[in-house]
């Protein structure tokens, strides 16, 4: 590639309550549900988003801090990787990598461990369907995992975050964040997913912990 400065994915994919103890449970019990995978994609089974071939996109590197890069390693290029298959179509890959290389005072983020990634494919999934209901694509993408020893040092932060098993996003679109709210909500009761949603005055969080929580 003639520009080092970017990576481009491969062709071959290499009020909050405790998740640690329920979210493996749930997520084998299918968060999404079958109301939930016709909502999405047609009726194909939850699992089948997880791993399709994307356009391509590149991420470049050079806009993110060097040191984050640097602590990253070999993971952040797989990382691009499986994001890239998930094939979304209003969420670009660059602003889910950029809501991860964050720091505060001198913890940096981190990019989830690999166990935990297919944790957040529904909940971008949930998101890009949010994105054509509303007809407008992901203006920012604010938080998406955050590390233990990251998330103790944001303010507000539970220490029972969702975040922290990689299953909640704090997004914002080009609309009044309670109306996001209010839609995606309303695509909840109608079986897309099972999960927490948070309005807030500037962003909406989303999450597929498996059982319906409001705030």
């Amino acid at each position: 590639m003639s520009d080092p400065a970017f990576f481009q994915p491969s062709s071959n994919p290499g009020p909050e309550t405790s998740p640690f103890s329920q979210l493996s449970r749930r997520k084998a019990a299918g968060i999404l549900g079958a109301a939930g995978a016709a909502l999405i994609g047609g009726g194909s089974p939850a699992s089948a988003f997880l791993f399709r071939k994307a356009a391509n996109p590149e991420v470049n590197l050079s806009t993110l801090p060097e040191q984050w890069v640097s602590l990253q390693g070999s993971n952040l290029p797989n990382y691009i990787d499986y994001l890239a298959n998930l094939n979304l179509e209003n969420i670009e890959v660059e602003q889910v990598v950029t809501a991860h290389a964050k720091q505060k005072g001198n913890c940096w983020n981190t990019i989830a461990p690999q166990n935990m990634w297919r944790n957040i494919g529904g909940t971008l999934k949930v998101i890009d369907r949010l994105a054509r209901e509303i007809n407008m694509p992901v203006k920012e993408v604010v938080s998406v995992y955050r590390s233990p020893s990251y998330n103790v040092r944001c303010p507000g932060a539970k220490s029972s975050s969702w975040h922290q098993v990689n299953c909640a996003v704090d997004v914002v679109f080009p609309a009044r964040a309670s109306s996001v709210t209010r839609t995606i909500r309303d695509l909840r009761n109608r079986g897309l997913f099972r999960g927490g949603v948070g309005g807030y005055s500037g962003f909406t969080h989303i999450d597929t912990r498996g059982q319906n929580v409001d705030w």
